[in-house]
C-alpha cells in the first residue's frame, strides 16, 4: 500500500466546477457509470473503508466531491452518469458541466474512468473518453469487479477494451481491478503517482 494515499481526506462537496478549490496544483478526477464501483475504488486505493460513500442505490453521488491527498494534490469524485432515475434537470446540468470541467480545469492532469468489467465501454463511457480526446486530458480505464468473472473471462474483457481504446482513444491506458480482493491497487497507484507527482509530465 502506498502510504501517502492513506492520508487522503474529504474536503468538500460542491454543486459544480465553479465552486471547486482554487485551480492550482494537480488533481486526478474519477468518473464512471452509476454503480460501476467508483466509490469502492477510491476507498480501496486510499485504504479507507468509508472515505467515499458507497451505496447499493445507483446515482447517489450528485455533487463533485473533493479529496486532498496532500498539499496541492487532490482526487476529484465526479457524479455517476447514465442512471435513468436521475432527474432530467440533473442529467442536463452534468452534461453541460463535465465537458467544461475537463476542458477548462488547468490543474486536472488525468481522468480515471471506472467501468464494470462485465459491461465495459457503454455509450457514456465512450462519451467520457471522447471528451478526453477533445480536451487533451489523458485517461486511465479501470475495469472493476474483476472478482465477479473467472480469470480467463476477465482477461478477455481487458484485451477487448484495450483493442478498442488503442483504436479510438490512444491517450487511454487500461487495467483490471478488484476492490474486494484488493487486486492491482499498485498498478493504479503507479498511474496516480505519475500524474500527481510534481515535475512529472502527464501522458
Amino acid at each position: 500500500m502506498n502510504k501517502q494515499y492513506r492520508q487522503t481526506r474529504f474536503v468538500m462537496g460542491v454543486p459544480g466546477p465553479d465552486a471547486l478549490p482554487a485551480d492550482a496544483g494537480r488533481e486526478v478526477a474519477f468518473a464512471g457509470r452509476s454503480n460501476s464501483g467508483k466509490s469502492s475504488v477510491i476507498n480501496a486505493l486510499t485504504d479507507q473503508k468509508a472515505l467515499a460513500r458507497t451505496s447499493k442505490t445507483p446515482g447517489r453521488t450528485q455533487s463533485i466531491n473533493v479529496f486532498e491527498v496532500s498539499d496541492q494534490r487532490r482526487l476529484i469524485d465526479l457524479p455517476g452518469y447514465g442512471y435513468a432515475k436521475v432527474p432530467e434537470r440533473i442529467r442536463r446540468h452534468w452534461q453541460r458541466e463535465l465537458p467544461r470541467y475537463l476542458g477548462e480545469r488547468r490543474s486536472l492532469v488525468g481522468l480515471v474512468v471506472i467501468m464494470d468489467c462485465r459491461h465495459p465501454m457503454r455509450d457514456y463511457d465512450h462519451q467520457m473518453l471522447e471528451w478526453c480526446v477533445q480536451t487533451g486530458v489523458p485517461s486511465h480505464a479501470v475495469l472493476t469487479k474483476a472478482d465477479k468473472l473467472k480469470h480467463g473471462r476477465a482477461t478477455d474483457a481487458l484485451h477487448t477494451v484495450r483493442r478498442q481504446v488503442e483504436a479510438d482513444y490512444p491517450q487511454t491506458s487500461v487495467q483490471l481491478f478488484s476492490a474486494v480482493k484488493r487486486d492491482r491497487i499498485s498498478e493504479l497507484h503507479a498511474r496516480l503517482d505519475h500524474w500527481l507527482e510534481p515535475g512529472v509530465v502527464a501522458s
